[in-house]
């Protein structure tokens, strides 16, 4: 009499088992897509928070290297006793400088590089609109205050034989003076 209930139980848990349908395609009525979203960096100070909003999509691996720099760094209790307290990080051809308050709370930052690798949309639409010049010196600069980001843009200076041009660029490719 044993063997037959435990004969049952296991038939049982085997029916129940691969009674689950198991998809592995989409569901039909529509597909979810999965996009990156921006890291952020947020860091307790007191009781405010420091906002740091670094770009990582299509960016040189210098700037890269320098604001994961900055967000690895502690700013500890260096900052007891100033009213400002100012951090300056430097790599070959750039530089990133942020502002502390007396509490440690992250006011600003300003960052600025020389010869940069800049993104394909940026290329795309300087060649674009200027054909035949030629891309001979950039700056990208980026500046953010109290979470907010003020200036995210590409100083580029164009070259036609003797003829010399300077553009601003912002990080979509859109041509801000020129």
């Amino acid at each position: 009499m044993k063997s037959i209930i435990y004969l049952l139980v296991s038939v049982a848990f085997a029916f129940t088992g691969y009674s689950q349908v198991k998809t592995t395609s989409a569901p039909a009525e529509g597909t979810m897509e999965t996009k990156k979203l921006p890291e952020m960096v947020i860091k307790r100070a007191g009781t405010d928070f420091s906002v740091y909003l670094p770009e990582y999509e299509n960016q040189d691996e210098k700037i890269k290297s320098l604001q994961e720099a900055f967000i690895a760094y502690d700013l500890g209790k260096d900052y007891e006793g100033h009213e400002n307290y100012l951090v300056t990080m430097k790599v070959k051809d750039g530089s990133l400088a942020a502002t502390y308050d007396e509490n440690g709370k992250l006011m600003s930052v300003v960052e600025k590089y020389n010869n940069v690798k800049l993104p394909s949309a940026v290329i795309y639409n300087v060649y674009k609109t200027y054909p035949g010049w030629k891309i001979v010196n950039d700056k990208y600069l980026y500046s953010q205050e109290d979470g907010d980001i003020k200036k995210k843009q590409y100083n580029i200076q164009l070259a036609k034989g003797d003829e010399t041009k300077k553009i601003v660029v912002n990080s979509k490719g859109d041509i801000l003076k020129g």
